[in-house]
């Protein structure tokens, strides 16, 4: 009688870290930059050339102005910024820096370490707030 032969395939695919840095346009809230997007956009729709929108390509070519003008306004005023994966608007860089140490070496010091920054962090961003809040007339 033949006994069965087992036989294993092991195959070894080499996995490289990729950090992808995604960034986005944006415009802080209250802002000069924000004053001045809106103001410029308020002046594009102003400027709209619609007295002779005779047919449809007319109609597009307006369009498409309004939107170049637009677009133009808001990379002029916008800067980028990095998109995190933690939205928080208290999250920063401490608290990036600490969870990736935490990842990359898995160690009890380093979660104690990452998890004493987040509270450290929100307390004082919290803090503001209710001051912020509290101050307000």
């Amino acid at each position: 009688m033949l006994s069965p032969v087992l036989s294993f395939l092991t195959i070894t695919i080499p996995i490289s870290d990729e950090c992808i840095n995604t960034c986005k346009n944006t415009i802080q809230k209250n802002s000069v930059e924000e004053e001045q997007f809106v103001n410029n956009t308020i002046s594009a729709i102003k400027n709209l050339n619609i007295l002779n929108l005779l047919d449809i390509l007319l109609l597009e070519k307006a369009v498409n102005n309004f939107a170049k003008n637009v677009n133009d306004v808001w990379n002029k005023n916008t800067k980028l910024t990095n998109i995190m994966k933690h939205s928080k608007s208290w999250w920063d860089n401490n608290c990036s820096r600490n969870l990736e140490k935490y990842r990359s070496l898995k160690s009890l010091e380093d979660w104690k370490s990452f998890y004493k920054t987040v509270k450290n962090i929100k307390r004082t961003f919290f803090d503001l707030e209710i001051m912020e809040i509290a101050n307000k007339k």
